[in-house]
């Protein structure tokens, strides 16, 4: 596969696209994921990294709250981090995150203000235990990425 998989290609989903392949280089990860909530209370990606296999898009174009890592780190308003996705037996990462053949993962929920908005992940091939520093980096990143969500449209 080449390139990014296929969103909608509007100005907010290209911001994304941009801000996460600088994010992902920024933490010297293998891929990385941008969900927003939407009017519905799902998460629908806004951004994926190039390289994700389609079968594992597909499954994570729309994440209901509370189920996976973006789910859970939205419903609990703080990170949500395995160091080995492939071998985590804590509940947090389901089944069909193993498709991506990643290990070291976190997602951080993205706040607007006070409110979360969305999920920021990363993640790399190799297991890898994310430092605070690297974690408070990712939790402004995210703060960053709300302004780009829904062409502006934000709710409150």
């Amino acid at each position: 596969m080449r390139g990014a998989p296929q969103m909608p290609e509007t100005p907010s989903a290209h911001g994304c696209s941009l801000a996460l392949q600088r994010i992902v280089s920024d933490f010297a990860a293998d891929s990385g994921t941008i969900h927003f909530l939407g009017d519905d209370g799902m998460l629908h990606l806004a951004a994926a990294s190039a390289g994700m296999p389609e079968a594992v898009v597909a499954i994570i174009r729309t994440i209901p709250v509370g189920k996976g890592m973006a789910g859970l780190a939205v419903e609990r308003a703080e990170p949500v981090n395995a160091c080995n996705i492939q071998t985590d037996n804590s509940g947090d990462v389901r089944p069909g995150a193993k498709a991506t053949g990643l290990a070291g993962s976190i997602v951080v929920p993205i706040f607007d203000g006070t409110e979360v908005v969305g999920a920021l992940g990363v993640a790399n091939r190799t297991e890898r235990t994310f430092a605070e520093s690297e974690i408070a980096q990712l939790m402004h990143e995210g703060r960053q990425l709300a302004a780009l969500r829904g062409n502006g449209a934000r709710a409150g």
